[in-house]
């Protein structure tokens, strides 16, 4: 089955980062296809009204919009012949360049939904000389917003191999699981490692409580290792369903000592995965862009994140 990807560009440093990753995955997700797109700099308002008055005006909108189209263009040849030389098929290879209208980050996202992508790429920061750029707030824009498609945001150099699933039992957790198993399926040298982190009584409450109070935290592990277990038979099932082989998927459980997002990172690191994956919100209905999402996002470093909302 075709997997479609949009892959956001603006001529950065970050944005080729973001390419050479998705060439690199080709060779673990199969039947890959992506898009680039460049979201061409917001022309003004007061440009815009002026046209609509004058002749001048109006030809200099017209050079303008031309000039803006031209360096989309250029950029976006550019990029596809630097996808192909790191040995993307050409056939497999989309651009798209368009006006912006109410942002970057709305544009990219409207443009992902409405062309039903599996994913959205981006670096994470951009820095551009030529252009309007993805500076970290319109990739958090975008991480933040996206409603359906998955975003996934590479920092540094990334050569994946290695895909850590950060569960949890809830049902972002199992979103995550259906992504990946989509992205993976029928691949036998994709490697997925989940990762549980069997959670603390802070985790589920910010009061700080006596130790006799025990018990509750007793409940918690409790009900927390009926609910994973369940999510290990759903997650097998998923990955079997998509071809991978039991011996492709482990699973590792740590005791939460530190903040989570901490230990994702720590065993990432220990661990030398170069992709990590998370769910937009937990078991304990926290909202994206809380400590666990945040610190993760803010703190991978040469990793790719996919956000699966």
């Amino acid at each position: 089955m075709e997997k479609s990807i949009l892959i956001a560009i603006d001529g950065s440093f970050c944005s080729r980062k973001a390419m050479e990753y998705v060439a690199e995955m080709r060779l673990i997700v199969k039947s890959l296809h992506c898009t680039l797109i460049n979201i061409q700099p917001k022309i003004s308002d007061f440009i815009l009204e002026d046209a609509k008055k004058t002749p001048q005006a109006k030809a200099a909108l017209k050079r303008v919009t031309q000039k803006n189209q031209e360096n989309s263009d250029g950029l976006l040849y550019e990029s596809k012949n630097k996808m192909i030389g790191l040995g993307v098929d050409e056939n497999r290879i989309k651009t798209v360049s368009k006006q912006q209208t109410m942002g970057i980050a709305k544009s990219i996202l409207d443009y992902g939904n409405e062309s039903l992508f599996d994913a959205i790429v981006l670096g994470k920061r951009g820095l551009s000389r030529l252009a309007e750029t993805f500076i970290g707030s319109t990739t958090n824009s975008v991480l933040e917003h996206t409603g359906t498609i998955p975003v996934w945001s590479v920092a540094g150099e990334v050569k994946p191999s290695k895909i850590l699933l950060a569960i949890d039992g809830s049902e972002s957790a199992l979103r995550t699981v259906d992504h990946v198993s989509f992205m993976m399926g029928d691949n036998p040298d994709s490697n997925i490692t989940l990762l549980h982190i069997t959670p603390r009584l802070r985790d589920y409450c910010s009061i700080e409580f006596d130790k006799k109070d025990e018990d509750i935290s007793n409940l918690i592990y409790s009900g927390d290792k009926e609910c994973i277990d369940s999510f290990y038979a759903h997650a097998a099932n998923k990955f079997k369903d998509a071809g991978l082989r039991e011996s492709q998927i482990k699973i590792k459980e740590v005791k939460s000592k530190l903040n989570i997002g901490k230990i994702i990172i720590k065993e990432a690191a220990e661990g030398d995965f170069n992709t990590l994956v998370i769910g937009r919100r937990g078991i304990n209905r926290s909202f994206f862009m809380g400590s666990v999402s945040r610190y993760v996002l803010n703190n991978a470093k040469d990793c790719a994140v996919w956000l699966v909302p």
